[in-house]
């Protein structure tokens, strides 16, 4: 089940076709880096905004005033960043009856424009909050998600596997919106407050006053420990999902999702007091502020009425129900305070009492343009022995306009603050690699995971390439080069628990020329996950290096059809890097590819290498191949399928290759038809990244049914 591959293997050894293509432009270069604590500047991100909610964009530095401590600094650097930008074009073919999705690549550093988190809090959604929710997500990734968004969708109440990758890929956030559900073990109930049952407790009409009232007492003081217990869950989870978005690039917000939650404890005189649930939000605005993440918070009840509704059963007195009402009325205002500071001390706004939830994201995503200013600190700023909190208060001289920013930050700067990483055990590091949201790149890896159907069933291959020169190797006595590493490889489920787990430590030792081929083209790891429910699924897997200490780490979301439903499906494209010379071998139908196991240097195609690293020189052959399963047979068992390839780049259309037969001569599984394609990386072409697409059409398949489609991200290098 488990192997590392050092040698060439054979896949595919049908016919191919070639194809060019043309050059492109290159991408647009990155936004500046905003909000950085440190001893020498302080750069903090101002929104203003007019009376009527719009921003104002034709400000100077001369307009601002800005002062840390009550004492007025002077601005050192100062900029506007702008989140206005093209729309891009859309891929339409007028020839075509069922509309083609039209793949996404993952973006790179230099093209992301805005980086948002959807965090949806179902540690506090009731049920009916949670369908609103589940609407208003969809409509933002169908119509508000924009070209260079980096988006991730993730519940404070899921296991860690939720904590998907940010990503572009609509895939993965529409898989992530249909596990958006009421949590019956968080906090929420029905509907925004739990229904009155007066009428049903025959039991207490005989209650004394004093029994009544410890009765409440008790089940007050367990209300507010449950909530106190879910909000510091929910502040907990946005905390390490804030920690993880500081290295991520551009300006970064967080559209919380929430019923709400308290910050402050009411005792039984009715007076508010502090608790752990404070101190824990001041934690995470620090961790915000310093990571320059901006909280959007959006109350999902809505509108809420705090009087009488048909849910509830009502038998008391005027007294006893004003005195529910009026908890009503101080447990929405109690959590709405808490969605409402939150958001004000990192420099966003809160969205209350307001039906419309996508007309809130909406305003978000309007309020992505700001103001970079930046000072430099004197040296008192970060002194502990004087103060704990630098308080931070911008102003414009026009005073009809609003400004919003962060409130501060604590006297310690970034490059002070202690990295625990190096007090880590080798397994804290590894697990801590593999359970963080984001890639660590210490060791370079490249995760392709496949999806595939055999006899057994459908299954899951993950091909995981590692760079070998970020591995330490160690001499031996008889020549040879040694390196030691662990992985830890798992697979999540889309509730994020998971559902298979490879662990294992290995010794690599190679001698002479194997270890500089090694070194020069790395090596792949993979193992085989069999498919035992059809479903969204996470791989994460992370690897240490033992002798230096070093980790690497690396994730992908892969959905798995459902067979049973008969529809036509595409398995994983496998990769092959030919040179013309080998090409012409190739065609030549001399054998090009051999399983020689032996210690010898060898430039022979590697697809298990290709596939996984997916990189490729400029001027040669890629060779694809793929398989399909449910196509329909005629008469005489025999399929009709045409094959179709596109390739984007940017998010244009580069290639719209025609439909060609597949050729089903010499196969005897009409349930795995395979298929095999070329495609020439012609030497006008650029370097970057490209995505391959292969659109398969039964034309004996019923109209919504005739079209399945798959593809790939590849890297054209020189």
């Amino acid at each position: 089940m488990k192997k590392i591959i050092l040698a060439p293997l054979l896949i595919f050894v049908f016919g191919l076709t070639a194809a060019a293509q043309t050059p492109l432009p290159t991408p647009t270069p990155p936004d500046d880096e905003v909000v950085k604590i440190s001893t020498t500047l302080i750069q903090v991100d101002v929104t203003v905004t007019d009376s009527k909610g719009k921003i104002v964009k034709d400000l100077k530095a001369e307009d601002f005033e800005i002062y840390e401590n009550g004492e007025k600094q002077k601005i050192t650097n100062f900029s506007f960043v702008s989140s206005v930008r093209e729309t891009p074009e859309t891929v339409k073919n007028p020839n075509e009856k069922i509309a083609v999705p039209v793949p996404t690549a993952e973006l790179k550093a230099e093209q992301v424009r805005r980086t948002i988190a959807l965090v949806v809090d179902d540690l506090s959604l009731s049920f009916t909050s949670a369908n609103y929710v589940r609407r208003a997500l969809k409509k933002f990734v169908d119509e508000q998600m924009q070209d260079g968004d980096l988006v991730a969708i993730i519940r404070t109440g899921a296991g860690i596997g939720a904590l998907q990758q940010f990503t572009s890929d609509k895939r993965r956030l529409y898989a992530a919106i249909e596990k958006v559900r009421w949590n019956p073990i968080g906090r929420g109930g029905i509907g925004a407050f739990a229904p009155i049952r007066d009428g049903e407790t025959v039991e207490r009409e005989n209650e004394s006053d004093e029994e009544r009232e410890n009765r409440e007492n008790f089940e007050r003081g367990f209300d507010e420990f449950q909530g106190s217990y879910f909000a510091t869950g929910t502040l907990g989870a946005l905390r390490y999902i804030v920690s993880g978005m500081d290295e991520l690039p551009g300006r970064k917000s967080v559209i919380l999702f929430s019923d709400g939650f308290k910050i402050l404890q009411r005792n039984e005189q009715g007076f508010t007091e502090g608790g752990m649930v404070l101190d824990f939000l001041r934690k995470l605005i620090d961790t915000a502020n310093r990571s320059s993440v901006v909280f959007y918070t959006i109350d999902a009840r809505g509108l809420v009425t705090t009087g009488i509704t048909a849910e509830d059963n009502v038998n008391a007195s005027p007294e006893r129900l004003q005195q529910i009402l009026s908890s009503r009325s101080n447990e929405l205002f109690d959590t709405q305070s808490g969605l409402t500071y939150l958001a004000q001390q990192t420099g966003g706004f809160s969205i209350i009492n307001n039906n419309d939830l996508s007309g809130g994201v909406r305003r978000v995503l309007d309020d992505q343009s700001y103001y970079l200013i930046g000072y430099e600190p004197d040296s008192d700023t970060f002194d502990p022995k004087i103060r704990r909190f630098n308080k931070l208060e911008i102003k414009v001289r026009n005073k009809n306009l609003k400004v919003r920013y962060r409130s501060g930050f604590f006297n310690v700067a970034d490059q002070n603050i202690a990295k625990t990483t190096t007090n880590q055990t080798p397994v804290q590091q590894i697990q801590n690699a593999l359970t963080s949201p984001f890639a660590v790149n210490d060791i370079s890896l490249r995760l392709n995971a496949l999806f595939g159907n055999n006899a057994q069933g459908s299954y899951m291959r993950p091909l995981l390439h590692i760079n070998a020169q970020d591995l330490k190797f160690t001499d031996e006595p008889d020549g040879a080069k040694k390196a030691v590493f662990d992985i830890l490889a798992v697979t999540f489920g889309d509730n994020g628990a998971a559902i298979d787990q490879v662990s294992k430590s290995y010794t690599l030792t190679v001698k002479d020329v194997m270890y500089d081929t090694i070194l020069k083209n790395g090596f792949v790891y993979y193992f085989t996950v069999p498919v035992k429910k059809p479903g969204a699924y996470q791989f994460r897997v992370a690897i240490r290096d033992a002798q230096a200490g070093k980790v690497g780490s690396a994730s992908q979301f892969i959905e798995v059809p459902n067979l049973k439903k008969e529809r036509l499906t595409i398995s994983g494209i496998v990769l092959e890097n030919l040179t013309e010379a080998q090409w012409k071998l190739f065609a030549s139908e001399t054998p090009v590819v051999t399983n020689n196991q032996s210690n010898e240097p060898t430039d022979k195609p590697n697809p298990m290498n290709d596939t996984s690293l997916r990189r490729f020189k400029r001027g040669t052959i890629l060779r694809y191949g793929f398989e399909v399963y449910n196509a329909r047979l005629d008469a005489s068992k025999k399929p009709n399928l045409t094959a179709q390839i596109r390739v984007f780049r940017d998010g244009k259309l580069l290639l719209d290759g025609k439909q060609n037969p597949i050729d089903v001569s010499g196969q005897t599984d009409s349930e795995r038809i395979k298929s095999v394609g070329a495609l020439s990386l012609a030497g006008a072409m650029q370097t970057g990244e490209y995505i391959l697409q292969i659109i398969v059409t039964d034309n004996l398949a019923k109209e919504k049914r005739k079209i399945s489609t798959q593809f790939v991200q590849f890297e054209i290098t020189e």
